[in-house]
């Protein structure tokens, strides 16, 4: 008689809990959707926990380069996120209780949030794959960062559709029939896009600007090194350490000066004048022909143009001495000037080496130096050109030639001083 009571108060609470089980009640529900979404977060944990430490630790053990990128650039643990979701999508389908509109919605928001994960790794991978191409020596100096970040704006564009689709369980064909009605908007949102697109790729065909380029945009401010090329803008880090951000298509519409023929070279251009009093001009002496006669470096000038003028005299009529060609102290110095670049050890040799006289000016006579130093490094540069004119001002007077330059206080307060004294 007990076990018969027994067995029916058995019967009686296995039917009451299969009917709290397989019933839609709001506690039934709900303990179900806690039990799935607990079984997503220990999906979570299992995956981003052990999951990516063991793959963590692989790509640590490899050689391969790759792999290391990758992981760098969060493409793994990006991809671990799709475990909890596949639980919830999955789950919610094993629950006996729930409501179809419910289980439904459960579904979808599911489905777009796989999909939202894999857009993002997708996103994450494009970066790296970016990143690889972008060390490789023939891509190193190519705009690759403005192709990835494209294709990750058509990827996320469309993907936002299929989420957006996903969610109100419609096709995504529907939106995308639609954005040919919405073309005007679109260009008219994605104008700057467009046309940094349009810049970038002007930019890549005719290998305008590479990174690392010294450029000169006087618009934006900007002379430095490009240190990155993106979609939108290009970074210019200055010779202070400021960096001038250039929109891509505005370095398109004006004009820019890039260094890098400069650099590749091997010279960089002296284009320096020093300027003469031309109340210094004369003719030479005898006794200083012979004089610098004894500059090595002017030693066999000295000789052909004795020669030269010797002739040159010989055919000169009696009474035309005024008429004869002579030695001047300028065209000595012009002289000496070339033969002393031509064996200066910094110049090069193998590019234009011109001193010119330049028309006269107020200023004096502009006596300028036309060369390129073999040394394109700005400190060594500048230490090449600081040399060479140091001793062109230096050696001026020992031709007589004085160099022209506007009266200071102290030249004024000397002129004074000799008035005083009678002088």
């Amino acid at each position: 008689m007990f076990a018969g009571l027994l067995a029916q108060t058995d019967t009686t609470a296995t039917a009451g809990w299969w009917t709290w089980v397989t019933q839609p009640t709001l506690s039934s529900v709900l303990t179900g959707i806690g039990l799935v979404l607990v079984a997503a977060i220990v999906a979570d944990i299992v995956t981003r926990h052990i999951l990516l430490t063991t793959i963590g630790r692989l790509v640590r053990g490899t050689q391969f380069q790759w792999d290391d990128v990758l992981h760098e650039y969060h493409v793994f643990s990006r991809i671990a996120h799709i475990a909890p979701a596949a639980v919830v999508y999955y789950g919610v389908r094993l629950l006996p209780n729930l409501p179809v509109a419910v289980a439904a919605a459960l579904s979808q928001a599911a489905s777009a949030a796989m999909v939202l994960v894999a857009l993002l790794s997708a996103g994450a991978f494009l970066s790296a794959a970016g990143a690889i191409l972008q060390s490789l020596p023939r891509m190193e100096h190519r705009p690759v960062k403005g192709y990835v970040q494209i294709a990750k704006l058509v990827l996320y564009l469309l993907g936002g559709i299929v989420v957006v689709a996903t969610l109100v369980d419609r096709s995504p064909l529907v939106f995308l029939s639609g954005i040919g009605a919405m073309t005007a908007v679109l260009l008219l949102i994605f104008r700057d896009t467009i046309l940094s697109f349009v810049a970038s790729l002007q930019l890549a065909s005719y290998d305008l600007v590479r990174v690392g380029d010294w450029i000169e945009v006087p618009q934006f401010g900007a002379d430095g090194d490009v240190v990155d090329i993106a979609l939108h803008t290009i970074k210019v880090q200055n010779w202070d350490k400021t960096i001038t951000t250039i929109p891509t298509h505005k370095l398109i519409d004006g004009s820019f000066k890039n260094w890098r023929g400069m650099s590749e070279s091997g010279g960089r251009r002296i284009k320096r004048s020093v300027h003469i009093d031309m109340g210094t001009v004369r003719f030479l002496e005898p006794d200083d022909v012979e004089r610098f006669g004894k500059i090595a470096l002017l030693a066999d000038y000295i000789r052909g143009k004795q020669q030269e003028l010797a002739e040159a005299g010989a055919s000169t009529p009696a009474g035309h001495e005024v008429d004869q060609r002579r030695l001047t102290n300028i065209g000595t110095f012009r002289a000496y000037v070339v033969r002393y670049l031509k064996s200066h050890p910094k110049i090069h040799q193998g590019m234009t080496l011109i001193v010119r006289q330049l028309a006269p000016t107020p200023d004096g006579l502009p006596l300028e130096i036309y060369a390129f130093s073999n040394d394109i490094g700005w400190e060594a540069y500048e230490g090449i050109q600081g040399d060479i004119f140091d001793h062109l001002l230096a050696i001026a007077p020992h031709f007589d030639l004085r160099l022209f330059q506007h009266p200071s206080g102290r030249d004024v307060e000397h002129v004074l001083e000799r008035a005083a004294s009678g002088r």
